[in-house]
């Protein structure tokens, strides 16, 4: 097997392999199997640092910097992403102009640097490899954040289709995205596999933690039932409806729900909370990763939400987390998404339908009611993870391909 140089291009700032993440517990996998992997992405304007490249072991990292793209305004967040392309091609060509590239691995929604990837593939011949996490911009149009046929609309699915058919080879999250892509794009169904999020588990942490003690720091009762949303505080997984199911008078009198996040939805979460006061649920805005891990050890379910105007199937990468940590899975999706229906044929968890207030309170009461099937349920999913999620397959995967094409 001859080693490879990888060139991987991500919208998530990556400071140093050696943390935790599904990135970079992939990328670890092919440093560790001998390969030589240089990474590229975009470093904020927020944080003060211009573009700079950095060297750790084998492995090279260039931050180009970009507007601020995560959490911003709409505006700049779509100024940000289209210039990217110029950006990036303009950084390669100064920083790494001698390097070349076996394959382009790359993450969505990088659907505006198209003409950068068409441009390194044709300078290397290398073979491209996408890890498709997000459909855009039908996502975008379900949220009602696009207008359909609109012309920005347009701009953006031509170049979704150009990105698709530069693409060698895309890993989607799940069966249900596999099945979405070769209904919508006929023409990629011998492109399309199921590779999904994954972790290195030889880093999962083993061991308990000092639950009560921990729970008491948080101000969160050690005898309730603790349901923990982690994430993304934005329009499309709908956290609002949780403010719903906390003002319902029927929610069972254990439940305590946690949401740690941040997002375009954060301020209307902190006013209701500040204006409620709930003695049964806490929002905390961000957490560092050990903390968040910390306190994810200590929590009983974990909560996926969807809107129910989802057209496309996404499937969460919080999923990892709540399985990593042995909860059940409470998932409250749109008909789309195949999470839900996955969790409750494996027996991981259950699931409802985003919006059906009833439905939701009963099968929190479910779990409150019955903590042995917490646990098998939460043993369950540990198990499925580890056939699944683990990233020495998700390696193989696109080892095997960039192999099987020279």
């Amino acid at each position: 097997m001859r080693p490879q140089k990888i060139i991987f291009l991500s919208l998530v700032q990556i400071n140093t392999l050696d943390e935790r993440g599904i990135y970079q517990d992939l990328l670890r996998q092919f440093v560790q199997n001998g390969h030589e992997v240089t990474v590229v992405c975009p470093v904020e304007r927020r944080s003060g640092f211009l573009t700079r490249l950095l060297k750790e072991g084998g492995t090279t990292i260039l931050h180009v910097r970009t507007l601020n793209i995560q959490k911003s305004p709409i505006w700049e967040k779509g100024l940000a992403t289209i210039s990217l392309n110029m950006l990036l091609k303009r950084a390669i060509k100064k920083h790494l102009a001698s390097s070349s590239f076996d394959l382009i691995l790359y993450a969505t929604p990088p659907i505006t640097i198209t003409g950068f990837i068409r441009w390194l593939k044709q300078r290397d011949g290398a073979k491209s490899y996408l890890l498709l996490k997000d459909i855009f911009p039908q996502n975008a149009v379900d949220m009602g954040m696009l207008r359909n046929n609109s012309y920005l609309h347009k701009y953006f699915k031509r170049n979704e289709q150009i990105l698709y058919r530069l693409s060698d080879r895309i890993g989607c999250m799940s069966p249900a995205n596999v099945s979405y892509l070769s209904v919508k794009h006929p023409e990629l169904l011998s492109k399309v596999e199921v590779n999904p999020n994954a972790i290195d588990l030889t880093r999962v942490k083993a061991g308990s933690v000092n639950r009560a003690e921990i729970l008491k720091t948080w101000g969160i009762p050690n005898d309730s039932v603790v349901y923990l949303y982690g994430g993304n505080l934005g329009k499309p997984q709908g956290t609002i409806f949780l403010l719903e199911l906390l003002e319902a008078k029927t929610i069972h009198p254990a439940a305590f729900l946690l949401i740690v996040g941040d997002g375009t939805d954060y301020p209307v979460l902190k006013a209701w909370f500040e204006n409620w006061q709930p003695k049964n649920a806490k929002l905390i805005q961000r957490l560092p990763k050990t903390d968040f891990d910390e306190l994810a050890a200590c929590c009983d379910v974990g909560l996926i939400l969807l809107r129910r105007e989802f057209t496309i199937p996404n499937f969460p990468s919080r999923l990892l987390t709540y399985m990593e940590n042995k909860m059940p899975v409470l998932a409250i999706t749109d008909t789309s998404s195949d999470v839900g229906t996955m969790a409750k044929s494996a027996g991981f968890g259950d699931w409802c339908l985003y919006g059906d207030q009833k439905a939701a309170l009963q099968l929190i009461s479910f779990f409150c009611s019955t903590p042995e099937t917490r646990k098998s349920m939460g043993e369950a999913g540990f198990d499925f993870m580890q056939e699944h999620y683990d990233v020495n397959i998700s390696y193989q995967k696109i080892n095997e391909f960039v192999q099987g094409s020279l």
